[in-house]
């Protein structure tokens, strides 16, 4: 039964349409960076008028959970910079996520960007 032993992040990586799962160290690094953008985003009014927010990016525990976060960070800057630009801003996070995800959870072109 030695062929169920293995790295489960790398066999469900695989199961969901990413092979090749992203080094320890990388998914790290980007995990940090980018819940640091997200905490810079929000900067320190939008720290303190979505205090849920800013914590539950804080204490995020990967990056699936950050993926899930970025309509929450999104809400903030919509009520606070107006949607054009949180728009703008969500989506430079979005492409920060580039290889750290797995294939099915990755962005798709939205209907509605034309």
């Amino acid at each position: 039964m030695r062929w169920f032993k293995g790295n489960l992040r790398s066999s469900i990586y695989g199961l969901l349409g990413n092979p090749v799962a992203p080094s320890d160290s990388v998914l790290d690094e980007g995990t940090e960076d980018i819940r640091e953008a997200m905490l810079s985003l929000l900067g320190e009014e939008g720290g303190r008028r979505f205090a849920n927010v800013t914590r539950r990016v804080r204490y995020a525990n990967d990056v699936q959970a950050l993926w899930y976060l970025r309509g929450d960070v999104m809400a903030a800057l919509a009520a606070t910079q107006g949607e054009a630009s949180a728009r703008s801003k969500v989506l430079h996070i979005t492409e920060m996520f580039h290889g750290l995800l797995p294939g099915s959870l990755s962005s798709r072109p939205s209907p509605l960007t034309g």
